[in-house]
């Protein structure tokens, strides 16, 4: 029986990958990978691990989570050293707790390495700070993608009335949904947004615009994407360094 290693691969550009997650992708004997996990990565495994995909994307999942629940468990009944590598950080809306949980209850070792979150990776890439003295001391990162079936949001937007930067992940299939609510709690319709699509990677697009102009403007870009509400976004013209 072997040991799993939940394991954050970061935000994108593998640079990023923490020293820890290299050393331990370079010693995996299977490494089961998801969509927003750089590909790259698995180049720097040893021969013969074996790789599994189980990425998911907007309305299409490869397995449902109660599956890759599954996937991991046997495969550390198989192998000793098994490598869950998913994008960003285990914890950040990647349901990695839901993972470590399955595998406790069925007495599997298992240990979490933490990964450069896309919530504060992707904006600094994109010139846009989560907080700034004089503009704002605190942060939200939210998930832009809540659980089908639900009758109500379980986002409480009334809380969101302050100048608080806000981080949408996975939000840009909702992203009019997101602009709307936002004014209809009481933010201006000239408030600053940005989107990120495909951050800290090569071919990183950003879109500027107010909540009430941003759909129409960036309503076509590739996903990946996060979304950053705030006075912040307005620091891009200077900071902006990536894209450049």
């Amino acid at each position: 029986m072997g040991k799993v290693y939940l394991t954050g691969a970061g935000p994108g550009d593998i640079e990023l990958l923490t020293v820890k997650a290299l050393r331990v992708v370079k010693e995996a004997d299977v490494i089961i990978y998801d969509r927003l996990a750089n590909p790259d990565i698995l180049a720097e495994a040893k021969d013969g691990c074996e790789f599994v995909y189980v990425g998911k994307e907007d309305s299409h999942h490869t397995l449902p989570q109660e599956e890759i629940n599954e996937v991991i468990y046997q495969a550390a009944l198989k192998y000793e050293n098994v490598v869950r590598l998913k994008g960003g950080d285990p914890f950040v809306f990647g349901r990695g707790g839901e993972e470590g949980i399955y595998l406790y209850e069925r007495d599997i070792k298992f240990e979490f390495i933490p990964g450069v979150t896309s919530a504060i990776a992707v904006p600094e890439y994109a010139g846009i700070p989560v907080t700034h003295r004089g503009i704002t001391v605190s942060f939200r990162v939210v998930t832009g993608h809540e659980s089908s079936g639900k009758d109500h949001s379980q986002i409480p937007w009334e809380n969101y009335k302050s100048d608080d930067t806000i981080i949408f992940l996975m939000g840009l299939h909702r992203l009019k949904r997101i602009a709307t609510k936002l004014m209809e709690i009481g933010k201006p319709k000239d408030y600053p947004i940005a989107v990120i699509s495909r951050g800290t990677r090569p071919d990183e697009k950003t879109v500027v615009g107010t909540l009430e102009n941003i759909y129409e403007k960036a309503k076509d870009l590739p996903t990946p994407a996060l979304i950053v509400v705030g006075e912040v976004v307005k620091l891009r013209e200077q900071l902006n360094w990536f894209e450049k």
